[in-house]
């Protein structure tokens, strides 16, 4: 595909999201329909959709064909090449549309920062001086972090089999056994350090939140919420523990044995109806399903999509979360409550609720980590029984 074709597949699959779609589905279904379409073509029309939806407000909104337009204005391309009509690329610009690009888009705190207007209080609320630059950071993309399985291998070993594969890393300043991706990301999930379950894809911040979490040996963990079970992987990797992986959603939870079984650790899959018979956890912890807004470089449709009544929900399911996991906690031991949002409604405001209904538990400390260029936004707290 030529460049200007590829900006027209992007165009094609934007204005599929502004009719309702999904962007992944979206991506997925003009995939399927464009077999011609190379692994480099993917990845460029992927890229193109995303560096649109992270900035979609302070590039003008509307159609595709404007936000693409404005996206190579942004970038500085060469818009008469892109658009030229020639080899399946863009109709050419037409005389209203060169108009509008001269005109600047709205300086409003709200569209220059990409966040919806119904939002842009509460996230003030939540976020007070910093709330500008935590946005303005989700404009751009997000690095490609790796957590070395060390009982595996080394982190230097890890380090000269992904290059000995052309991936280059570097590691974390501040997360032990962290690499950033500095060259072929997209390499990673066919590389031999991965397929032999050496490395794993996972953000910094979570790998962080779990090395912070405190641990005894011969503990029983439980991750709640475990989703893909990237954390209770890191549980079995860095500790001498049973590790347990739930979630409300069994089929997130599929390609875990296999997961587990590449990283040599053991993990026991709990259904629902399981969890109040096994005995108590010394540690729960529990990634809530949330906003996801610390993380909306990755998922930059979600922030489109989300709404006041969405959010409501969460919270509720975020209760929920947090009062099925109290009762299954051992004497003495910890509820780990985290998300990657950095909503206080979410986080602060959650717990507290929780607290305030629930005052055998206090809370022991908390911490909110802010999306930048070392990993997501997170939230975690540590809750013990009084």
């Amino acid at each position: 595909m030529t460049p200007g074709a590829r900006v027209a597949a992007a165009i094609a699959v934007l204005d599929q999201i502004q009719e309702g779609a999904v962007a992944e589905q979206a991506l997925t279904a003009w995939a399927r329909g464009s077999r011609f379409a190379g692994s480099r073509d993917r990845a460029a029309v992927r890229d193109h959709v995303f560096d649109v939806l992270r900035a979609k407000r302070s590039l003008g909104d509307g159609s595709g064909r404007r936000l693409m337009q404005r996206l190579a204005l942004r970038e500085g391309w060469d818009l008469d090449a892109l658009f030229s009509g020639e080899g399946h690329a863009p109709a050419p610009l037409s005389s209203v549309e060169k108009a509008s690009l001269a005109t600047p888009v709205d300086q409003a705190d709200a569209v220059r920062c990409d966040v919806p207007d119904w939002l842009w209080p509460i996230w003030q609320q939540s976020l007070g001086d910093q709330a500008v630059q935590a946005a303005l950071v989700q404009q751009g993309r997000a690095d490609v972090f790796l957590r070395v399985n060390q009982r595996k291998g080394p982190v230097a070993q890890a380090i000269a089999d992904l290059a000995d594969d052309g991936i280059g890393v570097v590691p974390h300043p501040t997360v032990s056994g962290c690499l950033r991706v500095t060259e072929n990301p997209r390499r990673v999930k066919t590389c031999q350090a991965y397929l032999t379950g050496l490395v794993e894809l996972q953000d910094a911040a979570s790998q962080q939140a779990v090395q912070k979490t405190a641990v005894p040996d011969g503990a029983r963990i439980l991750d709640y919420c475990a989703g893909g079970g990237g954390k209770a992987l890191a549980f079995a990797d860095m500790h001498k523990a049973s590790v347990f992986a739930h979630d409300i959603a069994p089929q997130r939870l599929r390609d875990l044995p296999e997961r587990a079984a590449r990283a040599e650790v053991n993990i026991a899959i709990l259904p629902t109806a399981q969890l109040a018979q096994q005995p108590k956890f010394d540690v729960v912890f529990c990634d809530a399903p949330c906003s996801g807004s610390g993380t909306w470089r990755r998922t930059p449709d979600a922030k489109w999509r989300l709404t006041a009544d969405r959010l409501d929900a969460l919270k509720q399911a975020q209760a929920e979360v947090l009062a099925g996991a109290a009762p299954l906690v051992a004497v003495g031991g910890a509820l780990v409550y985290a998300t990657c949002s950095v909503l206080r409604d979410e986080n602060d405001m959650a717990v507290r609720s929780f607290l305030a209904r629930n005052p055998v538990w206090r809370m022991s400390h908390q911490s909110q980590r802010l999306p930048d260029t070392d990993g997501d936004g997170f939230y975690t707290c540590v809750l013990t029984r009084e």
